[in-house]
Order: C-alpha cells, then sequence, then structure tokens
C-alpha cells in the first residue's frame, strides 16, 4: 500500500506539466550512442570554424552520401538528393520527396557563422616594436573575453594574380598562434574602475603578429616589413592583397570534453555550428522522404542575416523557384504549404546567474532539445511568433517519437533578448518555429552544449524530415 499514488499524485501526473531529463529517462544504450554521435560533431567544429570551412566539409559529406551539385535545367526524381553552393559562404541541400512540391516541402534552416574578430581591410601595423593586426568584431561579443587567448588566423585571400589562398593558422601542434593583449593588474586600476563593457574598446582589439625587425635598418617600420616578406615567402602574398581577403581571428583551441562525466562538449562555434551538424546528419539520414526535404546553412545571421549570402537575401526562394521550376510547381504555393524548424540555438539556464531568466520558462541542460515559441527582444520586438497550430504539430511529433524535449524563451522579459533567421522565413509565408540546442556561455570563444541536446536536437530533425 505505500508505493502506491494518493489520488492527488494521480491526479497531478495527468494535469501539470514537468520536463525530462535526459540523464534519467535515457537508457544506457542511448546515452552511449548519444555520446558516439557527438565524436563526430566536434571533429565537424574543428574543420569548420568559419563558414566556408563550414560549407567545404558538409559538401565533401553529402558527396560521399551521393548529393549531386544542382542542375535547374533538369527534373528530379524521388530520393533524388541535390545541393547548391551559395557563393562558398551559404549552402541548400534536398532530398526529392514523393509527394508533388506544390503540397510544400520541410525546411531546416541553421547559420554557420559565429562571433569573431575580423581583420580589417588594411589591417597590419607597427607600433612599439610589435607588428600588429588591426580587427573590427563580428557580432555580439564581450570584448574583454577576446583578450589572452590564443586565436587562429582563418579566412580566404584573393591574390592580384586572381589565385585563392585559404588560410588557417594556429589550430594544429606546431602551429603559431596570434593574440589580444591585456593589461596586468598592477597597472590596471583606472581600467577596473570601467564598466565591463567600456574595460576593452573595440580599437583595443588589436592582434599581435610579430615582433622581429627585418635586419635593415634603412628601411621603415621593420617589424612589419619582416611579417611581409614572411607571408610573401611563404604564401606569395603583399600588403595590397590584404585588400582583397576576408580574414578572421578565431580561438586556437578545439572541441574538448567537460566535466568528469564527459556530458558536455566546450568549443567555439555551437552558436549555430551544433544545429548545423545535427541538420546536416538529419538531412543525409533520411534518404527517402514523402515531402520534399530542404535543408539550409545561412551567413550573416549574427550581424543581422544580411547580404547576398544571409537568409534576409533571396538565395532560397531563387533555390525553391528554380527547383519548383524543373519540377513543374509553383514556388508561392510550394512555399505557403511548407513548415520550417529554425535550427537555432537558446540560452540554458545558468545557476550562477539566475537572476536573468525566468525558472518556469527557460531552457536547462540536459532536458532536451529546446523549442523556442518566439525570440525578440522587450515585447517581442523583432521576432517570429509560431501559431498554436504549428507548435501542436511539433510537440505531437516528439511525443510520439519518446524524444526529450523542453520549451524556453531568450531571457526575462525585459533583461534583453535577440533574434533568428525565423522572421525571415516567416515572410516567405511559412509556418516556423525556432528548435535546438541549449547552451551555456553563448556567444563566447568557449561555449558549452549537452551530449543529450545535441543528440535529442538530431532525432528532432530527422523526425520532422519523415514526417
Amino acid at each position: 500500500m505505500c508505493n502506491e499514488k494518493t489520488p492527488g499524485e494521480l491526479l497531478a501526473e495527468k494535469l501539470t506539466y514537468r520536463t525530462r531529463d535526459a540523464g534519467e529517462v535515457l537508457d544506457p544504450a542511448c546515452l552511449a550512442e548519444a555520446d558516439a554521435f557527438c565524436e563526430d560533431y566536434k571533429a565537424f567544429l574543428d574543420h569548420a570554424k568559419i563558414e566556408r570551412e563550414a560549407v567545404r566539409t558538409a559538401i565533401g559529406r553529402l558527396k560521399a552520401a551521393g548529393y549531386t551539385e544542382f542542375d535547374p535545367g533538369r527534373s528530379y526524381r524521388p530520393g533524388d538528393r541535390i545541393y547548391r553552393n551559395v557563393r562558398g559562404k551559404a549552402l541548400v541541400l534536398a532530398t526529392i520527396g514523393t509527394e508533388a512540391l506544390d503540397r510544400g516541402v520541410h525546411l531546416v534552416i541553421s547559420h554557420i557563422d559565429s562571433p569573431r574578430l575580423d581583420l580589417k581591410p588594411n589591417p597590419l601595423y607597427e607600433d612599439g616594436g610589435l607588428a600588429l593586426f588591426k580587427t573590427h568584431y563580428y557580432g555580439g561579443i564581450k570584448k574583454y573575453q577576446w583578450t589572452a587567448i590564443p586565436l587562429a588566423l582563418h579566412g580566404t585571400v584573393i591574390r592580384k594574380d586572381g589565385t585563392a589562398l585559404e588560410v588557417a593558422i594556429g589550430d594544429e601542434a606546431g602551429d603559431p598562434v596570434f593574440c589580444v593583449t591585456d593589461l596586468l593588474p598592477h597597472l590596471a586600476r583606472d581600467q577596473m574602475g570601467k564598466t565591463m563593457k567600456e574595460g576593452i574598446r573595440g580599437e583595443q582589439l588589436n592582434i599581435v603578429a610579430g615582433s622581429r625587425p627585418y635586419p635593415d635598418e634603412k628601411v621603415k617600420d621593420r617589424v612589419k616589413l619582416a611579417v611581409l616578406a614572411l607571408l610573401h615567402e611563404k604564401y606569395g602574398l603583399v600588403e595590397a592583397d590584404f585588400l582583397s581577403a576576408e580574414l578572421t581571428m578565431v580561438p586556437a583551441w578545439k572541441a574538448r570534453d567537460v566535466g568528469f562525466d564527459r556530458s558536455m562538449i566546450g568549443a567555439y562555434g555551437h552558436d549555430d555550428k551544433v544545429c548545423a551538424y545535427t541538420a546536416l546528419r538529419a538531412a543525409m539520414a533520411v534518404e527517402h522522404p514523402a515531402k520534399t526535404s530542404v535543408t539550409v546553412f545561412a551567413d550573416k545571421e549574427e550581424i543581422g542575416s544580411e547580404g547576398n549570402t544571409g537568409l534576409n537575401s533571396d538565395f532560397l526562394k531563387i533555390f525553391v523557384e528554380d527547383l519548383c521550376a524543373a519540377q513543374g510547381a509553383e514556388s508561392r504555393r510550394t512555399l505557403t504549404n511548407s513548415t520550417c524548424m529554425s535550427a537555432d540555438v537558446n540560452a540554458a539556464f545558468d545557476p550562477t546567474f539566475p537572476e536573468v531568466a525566468e525558472r518556469g520558462n527557460t531552457a536547462y541542460l540536459n532536458r532536451g532539445v529546446v523549442i523556442t515559441k518566439y525570440t525578440g527582444a522587450g515585447g517581442k520586438s523583432g521576432t517570429n511568433d509560431a501559431s498554436a497550430e504549428f507548435m501542436h504539430t511539433v510537440r505531437t511529433l516528439l511525443d510520439r517519437a519518446d524524444i526529450v524535449w523542453q520549451t524556453g524563451e531568450l531571457g526575462a522579459v525585459d533583461q534583453g533578448g535577440g533574434g533568428t533567421v525565423a522572421q525571415f522565413v516567416a515572410h516567405m509565408n511559412v509556418e516556423v518555429v525556432d528548435v535546438g540546442v541549449p547552451v551555456l556561455s553563448m556567444h563566447a570563444p568557449f561555449e558549452l552544449v549537452s551530449k543529450t541536446d545535441v543528440f535529442m536536437t538530431y532525432r528532432a530533425f530527422v523526425e520532422f524530415l519523415r514526417s
């Protein structure tokens, strides 16, 4: 009798809503599967720190899985797998379904850019016996977090003769690294009296690039010249080539397990490559969908999705139009009947800073994939707000597949907020909701995610594309 539930307990079980903890409800075999899944994710992160690298890495995997480059001049049959490389910095892939395109497609859209330090167009200068790079930070960062850590140089340079040079210096053993210096505490009285926002200014995020002078006392800026001589000797570069370059500084470390139990992954770029990776794996796993699946890796989300590789451009709409034209369908009808999971992360509850969240409506590590009905700031400014009907569709889908999931907002109402690409998808008359992984220390050079949350997000995308 003592083990029987009381009427009140039974009623509470029937009527109340509680999130589940993945660590408690998943069996050891599923936890082991999640851990194994995340080993490959860590490898993906280490090879895809910037968007061009993410596109190249993804295309390599897609070709191995039988995808071919999209040809708008031909028609495709169910099961055909195609991709379009969008200027090397965004990517669209699709698997043709058995249903007519007019009935809509399933979209999963993530972004592959992350906050970082971009080199200015004319970056190299000498001061105080040091050669340095001037930077312009990209996306929302806490500037002080980028000082006194090892940084790697990544990007692309188009040389004067038109040849391209892909750069990745600082990640491998034996590579040199770079850094932004900071004041020693003994001399930082004035700095320490400032707000955290003002303690390091944007123009102080200067990268140390060298200190040995060129051995000729008759020339000016000898340390700068020595760096240029090294760049010319090894890569054939001259200073003017920086003007036609996309070069950026990112943390030099690799993805690592975190915690005694290895339950978490610490890395640069979880936002939003964790959703890009899970979406990519899901797209490749669903080989014969009913509805055509379209998976997108977008650029420029961290600065408003602008530019011709950001989702606020027409590159996705053009792809759908080309696909519909090849299949004899009408793109407007296709988009109107489509549904989308906007694959983006949300903030996880941090017990060190509980005041920025509202505990009943925030995401937690290890409670599965998080469904975010709306983001925005204050009074839901700058957000999509998913419909009740589509929220019902998603919760039913996840419950039916026994996927551990939760809901969450991006912080307390008046605390701040942010946005995702969902609002631009909604502009195309598509039903859309944000779905992704909760993250600790989001936008920091070292972010944390839970392995079980990553795996549940992958499973959610698989079920959505199959539905």
